[in-house]
């Protein structure tokens, strides 16, 4: 079975959507975990908005994958 060109170029694009969108975000939610724990340790009513703040960069993955499964919807 051969592909074209331009379905594999989908297909890469569709990767680096993902792939960037995640690396992003653990770039991201790295100090923000770091603060949350340090801003916990001191203030325990501060557990909520920490663990908001912590999952709020994961939600680029989310993006990232439906970019991804847009993109794919092209390859047909």
């Amino acid at each position: 079975m051969t592909v074209d060109i331009g379905t594999g170029l989908l297909a890469v694009g569709a990767g680096l959507a993902v792939g960037l969108s995640a690396v992003g975000a653990g770039m991201g939610e790295g100090p923000i975990g770091a603060a949350a724990v340090g801003a916990l340790a001191e203030k325990e009513e501060l557990f909520g908005k920490g663990i908001l703040m912590t999952v709020l960069p994961e939600s680029l993955i989310i993006f990232g994958l439906v970019i991804a499964l847009k993109i794919l919807g092209m390859a047909g």
